[in-house]
C-alpha cells in the first residue's frame, strides 16, 4: 500500500512533519510512505520514507503511485483542526489524530549523512565556538520586523554586545532580512544550515525553522515566543522564553481563527513599544546556562 503524506506550508512545519512520518510508519509499517512537500530537503536520508516529491515534481506521479494501487492519501492541514484552533495539544498530536495514526510521543528527527556533515562543516571554521543567532523568519515581507514572531532589535544588539568577545556569532537570515554588526551572516541550503546548527554551542533562535532543527538533532537552544506558544510547535528540550505580559489591548478586527497574524500585523501590537516584548536578563541568563 502505499501512503501519500502531503505537507502545506513552510520549512519548520516539514521538519515537524518528520514526526508524524515516524507515527505512520509505525502504524503501517509495510506501507510505502510517499512525502510531498515544498521542502524535499527536509526529508533526505529519512528511513521512513520511500519516495520525496516536491511540489514541482509530480512528473507520472499518478501513474507511478496512485494508478492501480492501494493507496491513503494524508493531505489534509493541520491548522484547520479544532484541537489545534483551541491549543490543547501539540500539533504533532493533531496532526497524526486527523489521520487516526497513533501518536506516542514521536519528535522531529533530521538524519545527516557523515559526508554532507565533512562537506558543510568546513564552511564554518572559526576560531571560537559558534553562538547561532536566528533574529527573524518567515516568507519574505515588506515589513522586515514581525513583532508576533521576531527578536526586537534591542535583544539582538544586547545579545551580540554580551557574547561578541566569547562567540564567534553567527546569524542565519535572509538577504532581505535586518543585518548586525559583529555577526557573520549565513544564507544558505537547509542541509548546509542543519549541519551549521548542529556545530554550534549556543543557540538563541525564535518560533521559525531553527528551533525546530535544533530539537530534530536534540540541541537544547533559547527559542524565544511571543504570539504563538511552544506548548503547540515547541519542545520540552529547549529553554522556551515566554514574552512579557501585554501592556496595551490588541486591535483584532482582522483575526480569524487564530488570535494573531504571525506576520505581525501592525494594528494587533500589544505593546507600547518594542521593549517591552522581551526580559532582556531572562535571555541573556539562559544562554550562558544553557550547553
Amino acid at each position: 500500500m502505499n501512503i501519500v503524506f502531503q505537507i502545506n506550508g513552510g520549512m519548520g512545519k516539514c521538519i515537524m512533519a518528520t514526526a508524524v512520518c515516524e507515527a505512520i510508519k509505525k502504524q503501517y509499517p509495510d506501507a510505502n510512505l510517499i512525502v510531498i512537500s515544498g521542502y524535499p530537503d527536509v526529508f533526505l536520508n529519512n528511513p521512513n520514507i520511500k519516495r520525496n516529491y516536491s511540489f514541482n515534481g509530480f512528473s507520472y506521479f499518478y501513474e507511478e503511485q496512485i494508478d492501480d494501487k492501494d493507496f491513503l492519501i494524508f493531505a489534509h492541514d493541520p491548522y484547520l483542526e479544532t484541537n489545534h484552533i483551541k491549543q490543547s495539544e501539540h500539533l504533532i498530536e493533531t496532526w497524526c489524530k486527523m489521520f487516526n495514526i497513533n501518536y506516542n510521543g514521536e519528535q522531529p528527527i533530521i538524519y545527516l549523512n557523515n559526508r554532507e556533515k565533512k562537506f558543510y562543516s568546513n564552511k564554518y571554521l572559526f576560531n571560537k565556538p559558534i553562538l547561532l543567532l536566528q533574529s527573524n523568519g518567515g516568507a519574505s515581507s515588506e515589513m522586515k520586523y514581525s513583532w508576533a514572531r521576531d527578536l526586537p532589535t534591542s535583544v539582538s544588539l544586547k545579545v551580540i554586545e554580551e557574547f561578541k568577545n566569547d562567540f564567534t556569532i553567527v546569524h542565519i537570515r535572509r538577504d532581505d532580512q535586518t543585518s548586525f554588526e559583529n555577526t557573520i551572516p549565513i544564507t544558505d541550503n537547509f542541509r548546509s544550515m542543519a549541519v551549521l546548527i548542529d556545530m554550534s554551542s549556543k543557540r538563541l533562535l525564535i518560533d521559525s525553522f531553527g528551533q525546530h532543527t535544533a530539537a530534530a538533532l536534540g540541541l537544547k537552544s533559547t527559542v524565544c515566543w511571543i504570539a504563538n506558544k511552544p506548548e503547540i510547535f515547541g519542545y520540552q528540550l529547549h529553554d522556551n522564553i515566554i514574552s512579557e505580559p501585554f501592556t496595551v489591548k490588541p486591535d483584532l478586527r482582522k483575526s480569524y481563527l487564530q488570535k494573531f497574524n504571525i506576520g505581525g500585523d501592525l494594528n494587533e501590537f500589544p505593546y507600547n513599544n518594542e521593549n517591552e516584548v522581551f526580559n532582556i536578563n531572562k535571555i541573556i541568563n539562559s544562554i550562558k546556562n544553557n550547553q
